[in-house]
């Protein structure tokens, strides 16, 4: 196994402890850092595999396949978490229309496959990905200053705008797949 697949395989790892440690503050004071810890290290394994992959032609049907899974599983287990733990930082409403995304999307590949086409991760969703997990970030660092707040909340509904406009490139560069 090379080591862009490991670095995904070990971010799927890090939400196990991410998630324990979030939801049960089993740490004490030092949860929140811990947390914050892991979800940084596990969000820099998805930029270092991807390029690791493309700079040494590493690129295989595993990480094309499991690096995204990695991607939507580690960011919706947080948010899951935030949803429980801060739902004043982060409204359902938000969470439902990035899940509604993911599935949408999940399915459409699924569909996609079955008829030989290979979709390829887009810009804009690695955008998405992106702006989400930095605002899990901003999220999990929770300071409460009246400017933080309005800056999470801002970078909140990019990350909603980012999910909604990636899900139409998808849909709209990749229409053919709908056909049948």
């Amino acid at each position: 196994m090379n080591l862009p697949n490991k670095l995904t395989i070990f971010r799927m790892i890090l939400i196990i402890p991410f998630v324990i440690i979030e939801l049960t503050g089993c740490l004490g004071d030092y949860s929140g850092l811990t947390a914050l810890i892991i979800f940084v290290v596990a969000s820099l394994t998805d930029l270092l595999d991807g390029k690791i992959a493309r700079k040494y032609n590493l690129i295989t049907n595993f990480g094309k396949f499991m690096d995204p899974l990695a991607d939507k599983v580690l960011v919706v287990s947080a948010m899951i978490c935030l949803l429980v733990n801060k739902p004043e930082l982060l409204p359902a409403w938000a969470l439902i229309i990035i899940l509604a995304r993911e599935f949408i999307i999940s399915g459409f590949r699924l569909v996609a496959s079955d008829a030989g086409i290979v979709i390829a991760a887009s810009m804009w969703g690695k955008v998405k990905t992106v702006s989400q997990m930095v605002m899990v970030i901003m999220m999990l660092i929770d300071i409460n200053y009246p400017v933080y707040i309005l800056l999470t909340k801002i970078v909140m509904y990019v990350a909603v705008i980012l999910t909604v406009v990636s899900l139409v490139d998808y849909i709209y560069k990749n229409k053919e797949v709908l056909g049948d």
